[in-house]
């Protein structure tokens, strides 16, 4: 048995600010027990729309730069993983990556992943201040299981879900920011809820909460069960998962068994 760790903020867009916060965070999952802190995208700082993509630029930071060094500190302090996100300059002056960083407990970057479909939807444009990723990153063995990362509306594209689960995934762990809006909370919880039972896997999604986000952080277990909705609150949330529940669900509901892959097969 694991114990995950889900942390529901509201990044400011105070870089430094939030920077301090998520250290204090990382020690409250620690001392809660758990051996792996979710943290939820846009976590290094929140961006208005009144915000140029000059200015976001600015704020950016490579992976080896200071952010993800402090949490890194933090987590081999603590002696707990860490699953934090950035805006990571991308080599282009107006347009950063969207970009999941896995911290192992000894304060190693372990994955790197780059967001793969932006937000281009529902009156939003990320691509203005955002470049896409253009890689998949197989899942990482850790303490707590074989884990894939994906981000925010990387939810909506069962493909990836799909892919990281064939390369090994038994946990899904999607950092987001979950624009608030019509039918969006219905949404969520529903895209959740099928890449779980889809797949056979745990599915950890730490939401921004405040600002323009809707929090209802979530987890969910290979059978769809919701192990946590942190609804509207700001913290941090426990959840127990257990890797033989994996192996009991895929056998008694063999989805990634039953596939016709005689007829039809992923591309990548």
């Amino acid at each position: 048995m694991k114990r995950i760790a889900l942390v529901q903020m509201r990044s400011s867009e105070d870089k430094q600010e939030n920077l301090n916060r998520s250290i204090e965070f990382i020690a409250e999952s620690a001392a809660k027990g758990a051996n792996l802190a979710c943290f939820p995208e846009f976590q290094m700082a929140f961006s208005p729309r009144s915000q140029s993509a000059a200015q976001l630029a600015g704020v950016a930071e490579t992976v080896r730069g200071n952010f993800i060094s402090k949490l890194a500190a933090a987590a081999k302090k603590n002696k707990i993983g860490v699953v934090a996100t950035i805006y990571e300059k991308s080599g282009r002056p107006q347009r950063v990556h969207d970009t999941a960083v896995m911290i192992s407990p000894a304060g190693k970057v372990s994955s790197v992943y780059r967001k793969l479909h932006l937000y281009n939807a529902l009156g939003f444009k990320e691509s203005a201040k955002l470049v896409r990723g253009k890689t998949i990153v197989k899942p990482v063995r850790t303490n707590a299981g074989s884990v894939g990362l994906l981000i925010c509306y990387d939810l909506r594209f069962p493909e990836l879900s799909r892919i990281l689960t064939v390369k090994g995934a038994e946990m899904l762990v999607a950092p987001s920011a979950w624009v608030a809006g019509e039918m969006k909370e219905e949404h969520w919880q529903t895209m959740i809820k099928a890449r779980a039972i889809e797949n056979g896997s745990y599915v950890v999604a730490p939401d921004q909460v405040g600002n323009i986000y809707c929090g209802r952080s979530m987890a969910v277990d290979p059978f769809g069960m919701v192990l946590v909705d942190m609804g509207p609150r700001e913290g941090v949330e426990v959840v127990e998962i257990n890797k033989s529940r994996v192996q009991q669900v895929r056998k008694s509901l063999p989805l990634l068994k039953n596939r016709r892959t005689d007829v039809y097969r992923l591309s990548y």
